[in-house]
């Protein structure tokens, strides 16, 4: 035995099942005394709203382009200042990495600190500005600065292809 349902027979021959009479319900007038309930407005996009979503989508790949291709550089310059930039003569630097012979490293946390602080290991004994990266490696802008049998450090901060500044060290006695 099989079993199946189906909506009970209509008394109107015309509309021989209830869904058919709820939807002439819905066409039909209200009820006297009735209000029918408000129409739903259609929800249109302003040309306001679809103009600011454009920007909205232009400034997003501005940005991720930026960052991807060089713009990070330019931020993180800003934001992450070099601390060395303004040191000049008497000034002191806190502990930098130890360096061998003509050995070189790259330093990204060094600071200038107060010179009676115990972070204090390198005194400034010397600056030359306008360096390129090829002078500061040859070092020789520093040996005036450097008495005889002293031990002298360089600290440079020179983007490829530019010019910038070399700080000429010695341990601090």
């Amino acid at each position: 035995m099989s079993e199946q349902v189906a909506p009970p027979p209509s008394a109107n021959p015309e509309q021989p099942y209830p869904a058919q009479q709820a939807q002439s319900a819905e066409q039909a007038p209200p009820p006297a005394g009735q209000v029918p309930p408000p129409a739903e407005p259609e929800a249109k996009k302003s040309g306001g709203k679809k103009a600011l979503g454009i920007i909205g989508a232009i400034v997003v790949f501005v940005v991720i382009a930026g960052l991807k291709f060089g713009l990070a550089t330019v931020i993180r310059n800003v934001f992450d200042k070099d601390a060395t930039a303004d040191a000049k003569v008497g000034d002191c630097i806190a502990k930098l990495p130890e360096v061998l012979g003509e050995e070189e490293k790259e330093v990204d946390d060094a600071k200038v600190v107060d010179c009676t602080s115990t972070e204090a290991v390198y005194n400034v004994v010397g600056r030359v500005d306008g360096q390129t990266e090829a002078q500061a490696q040859e070092g020789t802008a520093c040996e005036p600065f450097f008495k005889e049998g002293q031990d002298g450090y360089l600290f440079y901060s020179i983007e490829p292809g530019k010019k910038g500044y070399l700080l000429c060290l010695t341990e601090k006695a």
